[in-house]
């Protein structure tokens, strides 16, 4: 907060009249200001529908709780200053008090003064859009944190081992101060004084608030790599870079990687991909809830998002079916992909942003070139390998030793099968054995097999189109069976 904090003098010395703090840390937000105002010289004053304009030393001004009442009053007052107005965002609806603060912006300007409005969403009226500089507020970070936790700890007489103190900071990171606070007292009320269980209290916590988020869903990873079957260079080039946020990357030069942007063929795995690199990388995973976005401000919610997930870093943002969010027309859906595009090329913190789509024909080129995502992978239907290794991995986990079974002849008769499709059949295959109170056997999988249809063989015009657009622009997920092929023969 105190980087964000810091920018304000030199926009005050800039005659920035206006700026707007996007935050719902009120107290927070008010202490910060107070420390600026004493170290720069400059008067604060604050403004409330309940108490009127006051100051930070006591100072009342009766009369004042209302806003075009408020507003008069700071243009009386001379020197620099700084005029917190915390809810001033419910009265643009009014053209009195839209007028007025057009108004009053040159005089406030020459003065070395700046109305500050504190809010937890931007509601900008057109006629101040050109005139406002906008602050997004940060959740607290890594240091913010400690500095909480160092104190309640040395307060409290607890001693903790620096790697258990660092597990309670990063576990606390995306929660705001005020929730921090909260989740530490449960932990103490509980007298376990901050035992490594307490670790998972501080998951659930944050798992419960982003609950209430229209926006954003907190995933617990339950996919591992090996759960993930095929998809031999996709696998590859993410173990290259499990330990992209790591400080002895960045000491051998190494940048943080962006993001990955994975198109293909619907129930094949990419899903499961995005999944399985939070569980890989040990990162916390946000999924992007599109169409809830959408559904109302779509531009603020996304600024909330980008808040959250860069309070969270290093972290996954999974963003599924991607192409719904950006391939809609209209003024709204510009503005949004344009701010996506922004925060993707220039996002300095530790957000890796996975986009898994179905369909990216209609999508702008500048969403896939190089720059916003590290790499564009193609996740075709599962070759016959890899639709052994999936059929290897659904029996297993329904208690099933492969070893028992002839794959081979179900995988061979499986062309054209997503990897969900397979999973569904040996659940089909199962429903047939248990109907017949029996045990699964080779001729339940191959007859479910020889009965059922595939998606891909109905939308085979559609799959051709897309392996043509994807075989110039991203890179195969899978590893080349031809070499494998070749490699077995040679071998026989």
């Amino acid at each position: 907060m105190d980087e964000v904090l810091a920018r304000i003098p030199h926009l005050v010395a800039a005659r920035y009249p206006i700026l707007w703090l996007v935050s719902t840390e009120e107290e927070r937000v008010e202490r910060g200001l107070e420390r600026l105002a004493q170290a720069r010289g400059m008067t604060l004053l604050r403004w409330r529908r309940t108490t009127g304009l006051v100051g930070t030393e006591g100072l009342t001004f009766p009369d004042t709780e209302d806003t075009l009442a408020a507003l008069g009053t700071i243009a009386e007052i001379d020197g620099p200053a700084l005029f917190l107005f915390e809810d001033l965002a419910d009265d643009f609806s009014s053209p009195r008090v839209v007028r007025r603060l057009r108004d009053a912006q040159s005089e406030i300007a020459v003065r070395g003064q700046a109305i500050v409005i504190l809010s937890h969403r931007l509601v900008l009226p057109p006629e101040l859009e050109k005139d406002v500089a906008v602050l997004d507020v940060p959740l607290p970070n890594r240091a913010e944190v400690a500095r909480l936790l160092g104190l309640l700890l040395l307060s409290q007489k607890i001693d903790l081992p620096v790697d258990r103190f660092e597990q309670f900071v990063t576990a606390s990171l995306g929660l705001s101060e005020k929730e921090i606070k909260r989740a530490y007292a449960r932990v103490l009320l509980d007298g376990t004084r901050f035992s490594p269980a307490d670790v998972e209290l501080l998951l659930e916590e944050k798992a419960r608030l982003l609950r209430k988020s229209r926006y954003l869903e907190f995933v617990r990873p339950d996919v591992r790599m090996r759960d993930v079957g095929g998809l031999g260079n996709l696998k590859e080039w993410l173990v290259q870079r499990a330990a992209a946020f790591t400080e002895r990357a960045r000491a051998y030069g190494l940048p943080e990687p962006k993001g990955l942007f994975l198109l293909g063929v619907q129930g094949c795995g990419k899903s499961l991909s995005a999944k399985a690199v939070a569980e890989l990388w040990r990162v916390p995973l946000l999924r992007l809830d599109v169409a809830a976005l959408f559904e109302g401000r779509a531009e603020e919610g996304l600024r909330e998002t980008i808040r959250v997930a860069e309070s969270l870093a290093p972290v996954v943002l999974w963003i599924d079916e991607i192409e719904k969010a950006f391939l809609g027309e209209g003024a709204g859906t510009s503005r949004v992909f344009g701010t996506f595009l922004t925060w993707m090329q220039e996002k300095s913190k530790p957000v890796f942003v996975v986009g898994t789509a179905n369909e990216v024909r209609g999508l702008p080129p500048e969403l896939l070139r190089k720059g916003r995502f590290d790499e564009i992978f193609f996740v075709d239907l599962p070759n016959v390998h890899e639709r052994l290794e999936i059929l290897d991995i659904h029996l297993r986990r329904r208690g099933r030793d492969p070893e028992r079974f002839d794959l081979l002849p179900v995988a061979e008769e499986t062309d054209r099968w997503s990897g969900a499709e397979l999973e569904q059949l040996i659940i089909s295959a199962m429903f047939l054995s248990f109907s017949a109170d029996r045990e699964l056997a080779q001729e339940d999988l191959l007859h479910v097999a020889r009965e059922t249809v595939p998606l891909a063989v109905t939308m085979d015009d559609r799959l051709k189109e897309l392996r043509e657009w994807a075989r110039p622009r991203a890179r195969p997920a899978s590893i080349d069976t031809r070499r494998i092929s070749f490699f077995e023969d040679w071998n026989a």
